[in-house]
C-alpha cells in the first residue's frame, strides 16, 4: 500500500518544548480525527551540524533551540488535501493562535508533501 507523507522540520526553543508538545498533541488529535493515519513529532537526539548542510543548519538552529522532525501520513495525496482543508477550517486550529504566537519560529520551519517511493 502506498502512502502520502507531509514532512516538517522546525526549530523549537528548549524552554518552550513543553508548550510545543502540548500544541502538537492538540493538533495531532485534530489531524487524526479528520483521517490522518499517523501523526509523529520527534525531537533531535543525535543530530550534529554538517560541513555542507544538516538539520541544525537547515533551520538556522540557535544555541537555545532543538530541532523537531515531524510527519503525518495519509492513504493518498487526495486524502491529505481533503484532511488539510478540513483541519485548516477547524476553529480549534485557529484558536491555537497566529504564527507569531507559536512556541517556535514558523519562518524557519520547512515542510512538504511526499509520495512514498520505497516502503517495507
Amino acid at each position: 500500500m502506498s502512502i502520502y507523507v507531509d514532512g516538517f522540520v522546525l526549530p523549537v526553543p528548549t524552554a518552550k518544548l513543553a508548550d510545543y508538545r502540548k500544541l502538537a498533541r492538540k493538533a495531532g488529535k485534530i489531524w487524526k480525527e479528520y483521517g490522518a493515519l499517523d501523526y509523529v513529532e520527534c525531537v533531535a537526539d543525535d543530530v550534529k551540524p554538517g560541513k555542507q548542510t544538516s538539520f541544525p543548519q537547515s533551520v538556522k538552529l540557535r544555541d537555545d533551540e532543538v530541532v523537531v522532525f515531524s510527519w503525518i501520513t495519509y492513504a493518498s495525496r487526495r486524502q491529505r488535501d481533503r484532511v488539510n482543508r478540513q483541519v485548516m477550517a477547524d476553529p480549534r486550529i485557529a484558536a491555537m493562535g497566529k504564527a507569531e504566537d507559536m512556541p517556535f519560529d514558523a519562518a524557519r520551519m520547512f515542510f512538504g508533501g511526499f509520495k512514498s517511493f520505497v516502503r517495507m
